[in-house]
């Protein structure tokens, strides 16, 4: 019984620590807007924090970024989709979606 209640000790000093990160990541969320995700775009010092609208996900230029992604990392991401691709040629993507977002929302009746 000994062993038992000494791994149960180990656990409680872990907790702290596991729950404040737990609370960043909460906050993380909290940040991103509905219908939206955080993504991170980049590798190494380079790599910055991006949210973007959910329908992102259904665009080509967005979609081969993803693909990219895959090769680079697998299918099998844990935690936030990391896209490998240099921040600037993201931005580029992003303003072209932008655009054309806004293209097409101007000519609905």
């Amino acid at each position: 019984m000994g062993s038992g209640e000494k791994s149960l000790r180990n656990f409680h000093l872990l907790l702290p620590h596991h729950h404040q990160k737990k609370q960043h990541q909460q906050q993380e969320i909290r940040d991103v807007p509905k219908g939206c995700l955080a993504i991170k775009v980049g590798q190494g010092e380079e790599q910055q924090r991006f949210v973007v609208p959910v329908i992102y996900f259904n665009h080509p230029l967005f979609m081969q970024l993803l693909k990219e992604a895959e090769e680079e990392y697998g299918f099998d991401q844990k935690g936030t989709i990391t896209i490998p691709c240099h921040v600037e040629e993201f931005r580029y993507v992003q303003g072209m979606i932008d655009r054309e977002k806004s293209l097409h929302h101007h000519h609905e009746p």
